[in-house]
């Protein structure tokens, strides 16, 4: 059996990030979030929202009209934990891998390398 992944799928995570800048939301919040960048089914969000639940991500609560839906963790905890499993699976565990890829591939702007050298001059004083 497979560990327990902390990992979202696409679409959990573009529904926590309609959430937890908005704190709590309801399914009706996150489906007009959603619904203005592109085609979803309300059910859809629904049933999406109850798995996040399920998985321990979100937590529900009765509200006023509707149920009202909060994060479990805060943003950068889940970005971490996702970061961290990708590197441990990808590259075995070594962040340097990745930033090699990201530097040769072009992904980094003049701003971001600074941004990226600022960092790593921070870390060696």
């Amino acid at each position: 059996m497979r560990p327990k992944s902390d990992t979202l799928t696409g679409q959990e995570l573009e529904i926590m990030k309609v959430i937890w800048p908005l704190g709590q939301a309801t399914v009706r919040d996150v489906y007009d979030d959603l619904r203005a960048r592109r085609t979803i089914a309300y059910t859809t969000v629904q049933t999406m929202m109850n798995i996040l639940e399920t998985k321990g991500h979100l937590k529900k609560a009765p509200g006023e009209k509707a149920q009202t839906y909060a994060p479990v963790r805060p943003r950068q905890q889940v970005v971490r934990s996702m970061v961290r499993e990708f590197v441990d699976r990808v590259f075995d565990g070594s962040a340097r891998p990745l930033l090699v890829h990201l530097l040769k591939e072009k992904g980094l702007t003049d701003r971001e390398r600074r941004e990226l050298q600022k960092l790593l001059d921070k870390e060696d004083a």
